[in-house]
């Protein structure tokens, strides 16, 4: 650390770790930054605000919600990363992925869809399927058609269409809604 600099409150709540090296399931929800390793066994749902680590020993059955998650072990479940997802060398994830930035090193296993999106998207920024049908004065059942072979940009979210706002307003400008 620099002379005469104080410590940021990001500092001081980026230095809490809490290791799992215990075999635990249930619900976690770090609603504060926070850096998590978890060495041991874990079943349930992951929700972090900060770094996630599961280190190379660890064997998780979860869906995963976090800032920034590196996985070197077993994973399966669906993985969100709002920043960035990290596929280290030992890592064997089977499930889906939604992350704006991914590294996958080699050897690294992966089995399971993947999106790749802007940094937390707003909310107010996505809308549903009839939104989407009314701000393009399109029939819904169109939309649903486009959406699943592929030629509107969306993401699935569980039963569901998503659409971005922002994209679909440029797919509209392209012409690709004449097609």
């Amino acid at each position: 650390m620099a002379l005469g600099r104080k410590p940021q409150k990001d500092d001081q709540q980026e230095s809490r770790v809490v290791e799992i090296s215990a075999e635990m399931q249930g619900s976690l929800n770090f609603k504060d930054p926070v850096n998590l390793k978890i060495s041991g066994s874990f079943s349930g749902t992951l929700i972090i605000r900060g770094t996630l680590t599961i280190g190379n020993t660890a064997q998780v059955q979860a869906n995963i919600e976090g800032d920034n998650i590196v996985i070197a072990g077993k994973v399966t479940g669906d993985v969100t990363a709002k920043k960035m997802l990290v596929l280290m060398p030992t890592a064997n994830l089977e499930g889906n992925i939604k992350t704006p930035k991914l590294n996958i090193v080699e050897g690294a296993l992966f089995h399971g869809h993947c999106q790749m999106r802007q940094e937390d998207t707003p909310d107010d920024l996505m809308l549903n399927i009839d939104e989407v049908s009314k701000y393009l004065e399109i029939d819904m059942t169109e939309i649903e058609e486009l959406a699943n072979s592929g030629k509107i940009p969306a993401t699935k979210s569980g039963n569901s269409w998503k659409f971005e706002r922002s994209i679909i307003d440029h797919w509209a400008s392209s012409g690709k809604l004449e097609n």
